[in-house]
């Protein structure tokens, strides 16, 4: 039998499922996603389900069930069963769908905390953190920094200045595999019953990180690669672990663009650290691009503001806003086809 209160089953959730025309039946939480099937796990065992009819043709394939979501499903047998319904999902991370400007995909859902991990070589990039950051911030997901590889050598006050603007944000742990103290402090962070996404490009350590917390090899890891001397990429789904006597945590695939699929300015904002300067512009309205009285361009020409965060502000909102645009003008067109297609079938009737 299987607790799922460890992975995070709650009354809250109780009471959801008492508003589904399938609330006698059983209900799972999605460990891993494949392309056609979904494995689950449930307090009988362990299931591979397939999405039913009215999920398959109902939904769009940006609302079919992702890695974290509680579902209720029909057991066929011991090990098989149908996906029936959604339980209304809650705090989760979502990317820009490959190859789609205006669709954005689910990476993970009913997160309590975001471990985004960067390696601390060549690889490093706070542009990285704070996109990530945003995402997670839309969803109120806690961020937690995670700087892996601190045994090979770097410079802490370059570190730390490239942090500085976010350190007041986020908690961050400087971590290596050759340095057990430095993962049990980490570990420390993780309650029972939270669940974690742990996030970030390829080769930073993430499978690493997740058997080194895990204190066991649940995921593969690749070797280091002779000619980068980064990890290779071993992890191409998401998958949930169980922590021993702990949380939760989910393994993603490392990604190349963490799309900004939100236009919270104020949050980005809080995340650069430039919130109490935009307070102190001329005109509410301000755009903080060229306008006279714009305490934020002040502060980046006295060197208070560093330029380069100023231009991931800027960067950061352009996209957020790309995206949001280009999603009302797909749903405008979608409202407006509908119409056409109404209006013929009425037509046709006549």
């Amino acid at each position: 039998m299987n607790n799922l209160y460890l992975y995070g089953w709650n009354e809250n959730l109780f009471q959801q499922k008492q508003n589904s025309n399938y609330k006698d039946l059983i209900h799972a939480r999605v460990t891993v996603t494949h392309k056609t099937c979904y494995e689950v796990v449930a307090e009988a065992g362990f299931y591979t389900c397939e999405l039913a009819g009215n999920m398959l043709y109902g939904k769009s394939s940006s609302e079919y069930p992702c890695t974290g979501d509680w579902v209720i499903f029909n057991p066929l047998d011991a090990q098989k069963g149908i996906i029936l319904d959604l339980l209304p999902r809650q705090k989760a991370l979502y990317r820009q769908k490959s190859g789609a400007i205006s669709e954005r995909q689910a990476v993970a859902s009913f997160i309590d905390k975001a471990f985004i991990v960067q390696s601390l070589d060549s690889s490093f990039n706070v542009r990285r953190i704070e996109r990530f950051m945003l995402q997670a911030a839309d969803e109120e997901i806690q961020p937690i920094l995670v700087l892996t590889k601190a045994d090979l050598g770097f410079n802490p006050d370059e570190t730390g200045r490239a942090l500085k603007h976010i350190s007041g944000r986020l908690p961050i742990f400087y971590t290596s595999i050759q340095k057990p103290e430095s993962i049990d402090r980490l570990r420390a962070y993780i309650a029972t019953g939270e669940t974690i996404v742990v996030t970030g490009m390829s080769g930073v350590g993430k499978s690493t990180l997740i058997n080194a917390l895990c204190r066991q090899d649940i995921l593969q890891t690749g070797e280091i690669s002779d000619s980068t001397g980064k990890g290779k990429h071993t992890s191409t789904r998401r998958e949930m672990v169980l922590m021993p006597d702990s949380g939760v945590l989910i393994d993603t695939p490392g990604v190349k663009l963490f799309g900004v699929t939100n236009d919270n300015s104020d949050s980005l904002s809080e995340i650069l650290d430039i919130s109490d300067y935009q307070d102190k512009c001329r005109f509410n309205d301000c755009q903080h691009i060229n306008e006279k009285g714009c305490a934020v361009i002040e502060a980046v020409e006295n060197g208070e503001i560093d330029r380069g965060v100023y231009e991931s502000y800027l960067k950061l909102r352009r996209e957020a806003w790309h995206y949001n645009t280009s999603v009302h003008e797909k749903r405008k067109y979608e409202k407006t086809f509908s119409k056409m297609v109404k209006s013929h079938k009425n037509s046709n009737k006549m």
